[in-house]
């Protein structure tokens, strides 16, 4: 079974410089994320289906500090070979204990049998374009003209799910 542990991320549609991103890239074939933004934390190419992973992540989640992350960088970067190009949100100072609370439950998925093929990056996808005509180096061409401000939050929403399915767990870290 494929899932997903992600930490949810409350940004807007409509916030200004999502609408000013969209409007410079007028005319890109996009498919725009649409009120559900998130960091995935593991992505689980393989769980072993007799396997029950939500004891083992309540004991890492319960008691989590709640990080907070200051975004401050729009940019793109390829998947698939380079045939398409993800539009995402991050930061340029990712926090040392949310990379431990991340490096942990990936650490325990792997323990129990599970397959995780992609390494960690954070980012907060936006868009994933479908234009043939774009490549990443015209993708940040054009994202640099966005007037990003530098925003903080406390991420405080986690979620198990399975891809494409129902959610298996949520947590709430603490303020």
């Amino acid at each position: 079974m494929k899932s997903y542990l992600e930490i949810k991320v409350p940004i807007s549609f409509d916030d200004y410089w999502f609408r000013e991103l969209r409007d410079l890239l007028d005319g890109v074939d996009i498919r725009w994320q649409r009120g559900y933004y998130h960091i995935t934390m593991a992505f689980l190419d393989y769980a072993p289906d007799n396997v029950n992973l939500l004891p083992g992540l309540n004991e890492r989640l319960c008691d989590a500090i709640a990080p907070t992350i200051t975004f401050d960088t729009l940019s793109a970067f390829a998947t698939g070979g380079g045939q398409r190009q993800v539009i995402h949100l991050t930061t340029t100072n990712v926090p040392t204990d949310f990379l431990a609370l991340v490096k942990d439950v990936r650490d325990y998925f792997t323990s129990k049998g599970c397959q995780i093929q992609s390494a960690f990056k954070l980012h907060v996808t936006l868009g994933r374009v479908q234009d043939p005509r774009m490549n990443v180096s015209k993708l940040k061409e054009i994202i640099s003209q966005v007037d990003l401000p530098s925003f903080t939050m406390k991420l405080t929403a986690v979620e198990y799910r399975i891809f494409r399915g129902r959610t298996l767990g949520l947590w709430k870290l603490m303020d």
